[in-house]
């Protein structure tokens, strides 16, 4: 059972989570930062943003559902290029007393030559990959798997069990899915059979609602894939949830939930899912991390008239 939560259920349960505190918790010192690595306390936890790069592509077609025009608007008003669109890279690592755990594992520098920068960052960090004890994956999107294994699909973590969502498991390794799926994201069949086959044996299957380690619990969260999943990390009267994909750039997909990108598998459903999990999280006032978030990706969601908006965390209070 949660300890501030009454969500232990699937996508059909209307709330994600209930915080007891309706302010953020500052929190607690964190070590020195350096570029490309950012830190901070939830609890006795340490939160290390490692940065991974990014990857531009045009504006044209990001939006399945509002016109160009409109879309290159809504980026205007962040001060964002309407000219292209810069999807970033950061992945999370958590210190949780003996484990230390990544919250998906990049590009692998096999994706784009703006990205891949994650392993330098981790030397940066003092972050070594034989020391990572779990690779918890969100989903499978090869943005967020390749980083699984090397160009020569190599396991790159030697030590680590790598945790999967046992609805996202379940349907990319049945080739039976296939035909259901949407033709552009057919290719990740193949792809996790790939990455995932270095870890033959180390690979943990994890039901919705239960715990990766004490502290940190999964938490449903479908329509970008059909397993993508949340984690929420909590410890003392400090909470923290990693949102994955539920949002692509908060400056677009903040401030306009109902937008469906191209990169969703069921873009109703996770359209609905990003609403309630924002709402959610404004509502409480909780710290989230997201993957595409722009560096250091982590602050909270705020809310601007009928409208929300992400604002970063401040540095000062890490320090």
């Amino acid at each position: 059972m949660f300890r501030r939560s009454t969500l232990l259920s699937a996508l059909a349960a209307p709330a994600l989570l209930s915080a007891a505190s309706a302010q953020p918790q500052p929190a607690a010192a964190a070590p020195a930062q350096v570029p490309g690595v950012y830190r901070f306390k939830v609890g006795s936890f340490l939160v290390t943003m490692v940065h991974d790069g990014y990857a531009r592509r045009p504006v044209e077609g990001l939006v399945r559902n509002a016109p160009v025009e409109e879309v290159r608007a809504v980026l205007a008003e962040s001060f964002l290029p309407t000219t292209h669109y810069d999807g970033v890279y950061t992945v999370p690592f958590i210190r949780a007393g003996a484990h230390l755990l990544a919250f998906d594992c990049g590009t692998g520098g096999q994706m784009s030559a703006t990205a891949g920068q994650m392993a330098a960052n981790m030397h940066a960090a003092g972050i070594r990959a034989e020391d990572v004890t779990h690779v918890v994956q969100t989903h499978f999107h090869a943005d967020h798997i390749n980083g699984l294994t090397t160009a020569q699909n190599v396991a790159v973590f030697p030590h680590a069990e790598v945790v999967v969502p046992e609805a996202e498991w379940a349907w990319w390794t049945d080739t039976g899915n296939e035909t259901r799926t949407p033709e552009g994201q057919r290719a990740h069949f193949a792809n996790t059979a790939r990455r995932f086959g270095p870890y033959a044996g180390r690979v943990r299957r994890l039901a919705a609602g239960a715990e990766v380690v004490p502290g940190i619990r999964a938490l449903a969260a479908y329509g970008h894939t059909p397993g993508h999943t949340l984690f929420h990390v909590a410890d003392g009267d400090q909470q923290l949830l990693v949102m994955a994909d539920t949002t692509h750039r908060p400056e677009l997909f903040v401030r306009r939930p109902d937008y469906q990108s191209l990169f969703e598998f069921d873009a109703a459903m996770a359209a609905a899912t990003r609403r309630r999990v924002l709402d959610q999280v404004a509502t409480d006032r909780i710290q989230v991390a997201g993957y595409h978030f722009p560096f250091p990706a982590t602050g909270f969601i705020g809310r601007d008239g009928n409208s929300l908006r992400y604002i970063p965390a401040s540095w000062s209070a890490t320090l």
